[in-house]
């Protein structure tokens, strides 16, 4: 967002200013969500329908009860680690949308690696899969910036093109070479079997992956606000010419953070595989690394609030069968609130920085 030149210099007189900038962080998505609330009761009222209902439901089904909470924190996991698919190369201003891609190769990777040493102890499995997984993903998102970086080609579109790739290439070996001869109605893998699954945490029904997710949005905030990288990251992002006249290896750094973004697609898949699946098959394709796009801008790339915002999404797409039992509604609805979201917050992004209120004093 674009701050007056004369902001930095007033700033340093305005002791309320660091706050302002972070209650600005903080009202502009509340105010996109609001909007999108407010356009999506347009539609449902075309619709016919009671948007408190709606809304209600939607409280009820992702948060009303111990059991809508787990499923809510199991339907997020996934996201956490899409998003920072898309979180990690926007530091340098790339644009990444081709998460769904690794998360359906990355499950497959992780579980050809357990099939193959499906005899070892299951921590060992465990690992060998998370390592597949996210160098299938790393791969795979690895070389939109491999493209971007050595012949300029467009990441967003190479990373599209990409995932439709993937997804093609999934389902080529999962219906042909890589396919269980008994699963005759839903072509899928060899299953990995039930020792080899992930036991869901102490006294939940929840998966570690959450933990998981969590541990990995922490790290990467770290890396990309308390680091040397991660300021060089930031850097290359607000200004590409201005990074490589400082020696920046730019090159490498957009490789490495499509690459590090796209291991931790890779290990959704895996997890996701090894905690609900227990095979790889088309189940996999089930939306989280768009989803993951979504959330990245809701929480603006910042790591840490992509967690609350990865459990919005995920208790939203937790309501959708109870919406359609109570309310006749399709599961797809809650795709159209999503996508008012995703435009609402596209929109608030041209008022960052130009709220009066918001900006130093002397500035106004």
């Amino acid at each position: 967002a674009a701050i007056p030149a004369a902001a930095p210099a007033v700033a340093a007189f305005d002791r309320f200013y660091p706050l302002r900038r972070g209650l600005e962080a903080l009202a502009a998505p509340l105010a996109a969500l609001a909007l999108a609330a407010a356009l999506f009761s347009l539609f449902l009222l075309a619709l016919g329908k009671s948007p408190a209902e709606f809304f209600a439901i939607v409280w009820k089904g992702a948060f009303g009860s111990w059991f809508s909470v787990q499923n809510t924190l199991v339907r997020a996991a996934p996201l956490f680690l899409t998003a920072l698919c898309v979180a990690i190369p926007a530091q340098l201003g790339l644009v990444v949308i081709g998460g769904e891609g690794a998360v359906v190769l990355g499950g497959l990777g992780g579980t050809c690696a357990a099939l193959l040493i499906a005899g070892a102890p299951a921590p060992l499995v465990w690992l060998a899969m998370g390592l597949a997984s996210a160098a299938v993903g790393a791969f795979w998102i690895g070389l939109s910036g491999l493209l971007r970086a050595w012949r300029g080609i467009n990441e967003t579109i190479a990373s599209l093109v990409l995932a439709y790739i993937g997804i093609a290439l999934f389902n080529h070996l999962v219906e042909g070479p890589l396919r269980d001869p008994a699963s005759l109605n839903k072509p899928s893998t060899y299953g990995i079997g039930e020792s080899l699954m992930l036991p869901p945490l102490p006294g939940t029904q929840v998966h570690p992956g959450l933990l998981v997710g969590v541990v990995a949005c922490v790290l990467c905030w770290v890396l990309i606000y308390r680091t040397s990288l991660g300021f060089a990251a930031r850097v290359t992002g607000g200004n590409v010419r201005a990074a490589q006249l400082q020696g920046l290896a730019v090159a490498r750094l957009m490789v490495f953070a499509c690459a590090l973004g796209g291991a931790f697609a890779g290990l959704a898949g895996a997890i996701e595989v090894a905690a609900v699946h227990g095979r790889a098959n088309a189940s996999l394709i089930a939306g989280y690394g768009y989803a993951g796009i979504l959330i990245a801008f809701l929480a603006r790339h910042n790591p840490l609030a992509i967690m609350p915002m990865a459990v919005l999404l995920g208790g939203i797409g937790a309501a959708g069968g109870l919406l359609q039992r109570r309310m006749g509604l399709p599961d797809a609805t809650v795709l159209v609130l999503e996508g008012f979201i995703f435009l609402s917050i596209l929109t608030s992004e041209t008022l960052y920085g130009r709220m009066r209120w918001f900006q130093p004093r002397g500035a106004r």
